[in-house]
């Protein structure tokens, strides 16, 4: 069985995935993260299938990071870039 590594990085309101491979680099982006996990799985079986004519499994190993930009205190609550949360 191969295994692949996939970086997930949430960024400004999108999913955006990585792969390093030795014969291939990929990435993708999408606005969902199970949407993109799916993108994921199509792209590695095709890019497994035309880089290394291999067919069988492929173990994918998804590492997650998410990113968010603080951008002040105002009025009690604190404000990203991506979401409002209240502070209490």
């Amino acid at each position: 069985m191969r295994t692949c590594k996939v970086k997930m990085i949430w960024d400004n309101g999108i999913w955006y995935s990585s792969i390093d491979d030795e014969k291939f680099g990929l990435t993708l982006e999408s606005g969902s993260f199970d949407a993109l996990v799916e993108r994921v799985r199509m792209a590695v079986r095709e890019m497994f299938e035309l880089s290394y004519q291999y067919t069988g499994p492929v173990q994918l190993i998804f590492e997650t990071e998410r990113m968010d930009v603080l951008k002040g205190l105002d009025d009690g609550k604190l404000y990203t870039q991506s979401q409002e949360f209240a502070i209490k």
